[in-house]
């Protein structure tokens, strides 16, 4: 029930004001009585499916999937082709680079993909690895994420 609570104020959050970092965010959730910890808003944000886009006050800024939905949305979309440098493949992995402070946002947009043969991603501030299920595959799935870029 906490949990909930909390993902919840952090949705209410972020909609009603930019927060540009974890810590932002965890300062504010404990203004408002909720004990929380960078750790603990780290999974809320992963769980939550935040991603940054360019802010208007501050640099950057959080914000959700529209409506929590699970498929590939628009402004998801438009993220992906504005900020993606480049995707290069060896072996089993693909290499997406972003812009500075996009590579959560491009993790987000691949995992809503639900592409099969991806085994998973991990996201840093520019750059996503992603899994894929064997070599062979890898050049297939690299094209087509490169297809979203056009």
């Amino acid at each position: 029930m906490y949990r909930n609570a909390r993902q919840a104020k952090i949705l209410e959050i972020i909609g009603r004001q930019e927060i540009e970092t974890q810590e932002e965010l965890c300062a504010e959730l404990n203004k408002l009585n909720f004990n929380v910890t960078q750790a603990t808003v780290s999974r809320d944000i992963k769980e939550l499916r935040l991603y940054k886009v360019a802010g208007s006050a501050k640099k950057y800024r959080y914000v959700g999937l529209d409506g929590a939905q699970e498929e590939l949305s628009p402004r998801m979309l438009n993220l992906f082709r504005e900020s993606v440098l480049s995707i290069n493949h060896a072996n089993n992995i693909i290499v997406i680079k972003t812009l500075r402070g996009n590579g959560q946002g491009g993790g987000s947009f691949v995992d809503s993909l639900q592409i099969s043969e991806v085994i998973g991603c991990v996201a840093g501030d520019d750059t996503v690895i992603v899994i894929v299920n064997s070599n062979e595959n890898t050049p297939v799935v690299a094209e087509k994420l490169r297809e979203y870029l056009l």
